[in-house]
């Protein structure tokens, strides 16, 4: 496991300039429906937390896990600001788990975007999330070129198929390995 991003590095992932190379409304699109309930596992300050709740619309619901309660206050200021906090629910994971077992087979995606690298356990991780999601859910996972190699990216989706989550593609995003993983 690389260490955990900062929680003050969060203002610069938030930056207004990402948003060129990294648009979270192009990059969610594909995956999430009004009504939808999503998961994020390290939300950070809400890059892509704020475009999941716009997108889950009133009757959906976006649950995330940080271990940094710096992380999900800010997280929460900018949901109030943008007016979704309503349909965002915030948890404080701990080092050895995410905190979502209530949510077992409940969950249509999870996205996974630069977090897993970050995880102590990554098959935990992978069966944490695999059971979270309901079966043909879906799960995005994103990670950083600059942080994984290939070779350590091909070993999460070994772990990800253990937990009955298959790749059904590969789409293009900046500086990211990627995968989208549908579930058995």
């Amino acid at each position: 496991m690389a260490s955990v991003c900062p929680w003050y590095v969060g203002y610069f992932l938030i930056n207004p300039s990402r948003f060129l190379l990294q648009r979270p409304s192009k990059i969610l699109a594909p995956h999430v429906k009004p009504g939808d309930v999503a998961f994020e596992p390290g939300p950070g300050m809400g890059f892509f937390t704020l475009e999941l709740a716009r997108r889950v619309g009133p009757e959906g619901r976006v649950f995330t896990a940080d271990i940094q309660p710096r992380m999900l206050k800010v997280l929460e200021r900018r949901a109030a600001k943008a007016g979704v906090l309503s349909r965002i629910e915030t948890r404080l994971a701990s080092g050895s788990s995410l905190g979502a077992d209530d949510l077992a087979g409940r969950v249509d995606f999870v996205l996974a975007f630069a977090v897993v690298h970050e995880m102590p356990d990554i098959a935990r991780f992978f069966a944490e999330t695999g059971a979270v999601l309901k079966k043909g859910g879906r799960m995005l996972l994103a990670e950083p070129r600059g942080h994984v190699t290939d070779c350590m990216f091909a070993e999460e989706l070994q772990a990800a198929a253990k937990n009955g989550l298959r790749p059904a593609g590969h789409p293009p995003i900046w500086g990211s390995h990627t995968a989208v993983l549908d579930k058995d």
